[in-house]
């Protein structure tokens, strides 16, 4: 069984928030595979279902970022979890726009939401870090991290969070396997190579006459004399 927790803020005006595309990533995975509606349970919004045939839990933590971990400590302890079968979806800001990495354990890189997890779970819970960029300046990041997605960010969002959602059955194969997966979703297709000028189709002749039989026309000609003759 996993635990699958999305970080964010609760409330309709952090929805768009780029602190809250941990919450639209479960989101998307829950909506995709038709898990079951939203109970409040633990903290926060849960919803269960089943992923590639596997039971897995959904959690939104309604506690406010910096106080994650009780909520997910609360759904882990119900279900006798280990921490190798949480994995959080959260922003990161030093990771590029629409990249994503996948890996067991780690440190915090000053994220509240993860620290907090920490605290309740300790270190070893899997992490899926969705880049959302650096705005390049030490003194704009809090209002990037804390600001609605620009349109422009669709471009890329959208087919992410559904290559996520889509991607989400080879969680269960571990991290490496579930990245690779989203990269593969989200690649270009390949063109088909166009043909080389030797490749192009031979020209068709056309067939060359027949030569004549010699016996056929002896045969004509024998019968032409005995018709004269007669």
């Amino acid at each position: 069984m996993l635990l699958l927790v999305g970080l964010g803020n609760p409330g309709e005006k952090y929805r768009r928030h780029r602190h809250n595309v941990g919450f639209m990533a479960v989101d998307a995975i829950a909506g995709a595979h038709r898990f079951g509606a939203p109970r409040n349970k633990f903290q926060g919004e849960m919803r269960e279902g089943e992923i590639a045939g596997e039971k897995a839990i959904v959690l939104k933590p309604q506690t406010f970022m910096n106080d994650s971990g009780q909520s997910v400590g609360a759904a882990m302890r119900f279900f006798k979890l280990a921490p190798a079968d949480v994995v959080v979806f959260h922003d990161e800001l030093d990771l590029a726009a629409g990249k994503i990495k996948a890996k067991l354990g780690g440190g915090n890189a000053g994220h509240n939401g993860l620290r907090s997890i920490d605290e309740h779970i300790g270190a070893e819970f899997r992490r899926v870090r969705i880049g959302i960029g650096h705005p390049g300046d030490k003194a704009r990041v809090t209002g990037h991290v804390l600001g609605d997605f620009a349109k422009s960010d669709e471009a890329w969002l959208d087919p992410l969070l559904a290559a996520i959602a889509k991607s989400a059955a080879f969680l269960g194969q571990g991290d490496a396997r579930f990245a690779t997966a989203v990269a593969q979703e989200l690649a270009p297709p390949k063109e088909k190579p166009q043909p080389k000028p030797d490749d192009a189709a031979t020209v068709r002749c056309a067939p060359a006459p027949e030569a004549p039989n010699a016996m056929t026309d002896v045969l004509k000609n024998l019968f032409k004399k005995k018709n004269g003759n007669e």
